[in-house]
């Protein structure tokens, strides 16, 4: 006998099946559903409007437009909502709420009736969260995206959120911007409903999914005002419903196959450094062994292809004119796994037989013969500072600073460098490797401070970028020598908690390392003082503090591995 779908599916415990189905179809009679559409399949749409998040504002019609392709399709939609993480209206950081969307989310789709799933996210830890939750749906699941803003003007200069924040900010604190100008910029900057329209994470981690093939081809870079974004969520519609028909699961689709693509692509697009951990989390989802070097040997096998801030010049809906995730897949062929599927269901092959190449009169997506740069943008140190990993963003960063050996200047937490940067009385230079520790995952949900503005001193002095060492992340949009997730982070013990004011600390990133250059016998004193941080005393800050995996691991939760049965193909 075949399984319930439909309204059928996953009953109400009563005790009673037939009476589950009964008060169910009193319910949703009263609601003015009719037999007949109740027999249709089901598609869930996780809707994920906030006033809390302006990225989502155009969400509502994208959800409209899903509906209509639903029901074009002969299935019946129905819209849940879950937590939206508005990346900017979130204390301390979204992060720390990423792995409580990804379990809601699951749940959700277990616990109601649903033979597919459209999981509409965009900013910009809403699509790592869903893809984790798909990776353990036992359900069809496609993502759709809320898109990228449209660019502005800003004293007759092309802007757009949120590079350009950081660069006239930069520029403000520097004293080339007074009060007036710098609040003139902040109308000016995100002028449209949509996400970030750099390759910041929002974009980064739209591109994966679609390079994942947990999106129909195309949806990545639809800025979020046009009628092109809600064509694809009218197709995506339509293809939830065939898929409910005819499933094909996530954990068909995130497979080796599909991981190994993604790294390339991330490579290829100067992809922000906050999908390595989404990447990880999602992976470990879905049972496939993925780890920090994989993404240091994808990242020295395939050239940097897309001029897109901060790695480059360019802006989503320069992608999209240019053709988008497809045409940068057709350039990057060679490197791909071509058999793998998506929700499509069709083989990558298939969908680029037909795929033309980057067209001469655009230079946004560079031929791999003429690359923004000969290697990708990231690259994954090890040393005595990050025995576990790090990571650094080599596009975005300062050339001669990729070398670098200079004093440590530390700060305990970002509270403590918000505090004492600007104190004119600290001893500091433009040789200085300016130290943040605990702001890891368990210390403080990992918030994007890692890229700690340049004194106001040493800036208004012509100093525009320094060493940073951090167990803390960076936005995908920010740039600057900035080293990441330094693993294990301070607050459990990790080296960087170990650092002391003027320690040297030496940074190769073509030796692919970052040490302190302090010898053990210090060290292992230093160690014997050590004191953890106290744990958070209740709440979600305590499950997180007390379970959260360390950032080359995903900074998953540690009970949330791979649903039985849902491990993807070796």
């Amino acid at each position: 006998m075949p399984p319930p779908t439909g309204a059928a599916r996953g009953l109400t415990s009563y005790g009673d099946a037939g009476f589950s189905r009964f008060l169910r179809g009193v319910f949703l009679s009263g609601a003015g559903f009719d037999r007949e559409e109740l027999d249709k399949p089901i598609i869930g749409i996780a809707d994920l409007r906030s006033d809390y998040n302006p990225c989502h504002r155009d969400v509502p019609a994208i959800v409209e437009h899903v509906k209509r392709g639903v029901l074009e399709a002969g299935g019946l939609p129905m819209v849940f909502p879950t937590m939206s993480l508005g990346e900017l209206l979130l204390s301390p950081t979204s992060m720390l709420l990423r792995n409580l969307l990804a379990m809601e989310t699951e749940e959700l789709i277990r616990a109601q009736p649903m033979d597919a799933a459209v999981l509409i996210g965009g900013c910009d830890k809403t699509v790592p969260a869903q893809l984790m939750a798909a990776a353990s749906s036992e359900v069809p699941v496609i993502v759709e995206v809320t898109g990228p803003m449209l660019t502005n003007t800003f004293e007759g200069e092309r802007v757009g959120a949120c590079t350009d924040c950081r660069r006239l900010w930069a520029k403000h604190r520097a004293g080339d911007l007074d009060t007036a100008q710098i609040q003139n910029a902040e109308g000016a900057l995100a002028t449209t409903s949509g996400t970030c329209m750099v390759m910041g994470t929002a974009s980064t981690m739209a591109t994966m999914a679609e390079t994942l093939g947990m999106m129909l081809p195309g949806g990545a870079t639809p800025p979020s005002p046009t009628g092109d974004r809600l064509r694809h969520a009218l197709q995506t519609g339509r293809r939830a419903v065939e898929l409910a028909r005819d499933p094909l699961l996530p954990s068909q689709i995130l497979t080796v196959d599909a991981f190994h693509n993604a790294l390339r692509v991330l490579s290829a697009i100067g992809g922000s450094t906050n999908a390595v951990v989404h990447l990880l989390a999602i992976a470990r989802r879905a049972g496939v062994d993925l780890a920090l070097p994989d993404f240091d040997v994808a990242s020295r096998e395939t050239p940097l292809l897309l001029d897109l801030k901060p790695s480059g010049t360019g802006y989503m809906e320069d992608f999209h004119r240019a053709g988008g995730v497809p045409v940068l897949l057709k350039e990057l062929e060679g490197m791909l796994r071509l058999d793998h599927v998506g929700v499509s269901g069709t083989s990558l092959r298939s969908l680029l037989a037909d795929q033309g190449r980057p067209a001469r009169w655009q230079t946004t997506i560079r031929p791999t013969s003429a690359p923004l740069r000969p290697s990708g943008a990231l690259a994954v140190l090890t040393g005595s500072l990050a025995p576990d990993g790090a990571v650094i963003k080599v596009s975005a960063a300062t050339e001669a600073l990729l070398a670098h050996t200079g004093p440590a200047v530390v700060f305990e937490s970002p509270e403590d460098a918000a505090l004492r940067l600007d104190d004119p009385s600290l001893e500091i230079t433009a040789d200085s490797v300016l130290v943040l520790r605990n702001a890891g995952p368990v210390a403080a949900g990992m918030p994007e401070a890692g890229s700690l503005p340049i004194p106001r001193r040493l800036a208004e002095a012509g100093v525009t970028d320094m060493v940073r060492v951090s167990d803390a992340r960076m936005s995908g949009t920010s740039y600057g020598t900035v080293v990441l997730h330094c693993s294990p982070e301070s607050a459990v013990g990790g080296p960087l908690g170990l650092v002391r004011n003027g320690d040297l600390i030496r940074l190769d990133v073509p030796s692919r390392s970052i040490d302190l250059l302090v010898d053990e016998a210090e060290l292992d004193r230093r160690r014997q003082d050590f004191q953890p941080s106290p744990a958070p005393r209740r709440g979600w800050h305590r499950l997180y503090a007390t379970t959260v995996l360390q950032a080359h691991l995903g900074a998953d939760l540690d009970f949330l591995s791979p649903a039985p049965g849902l491990t993807a193909d070796a």
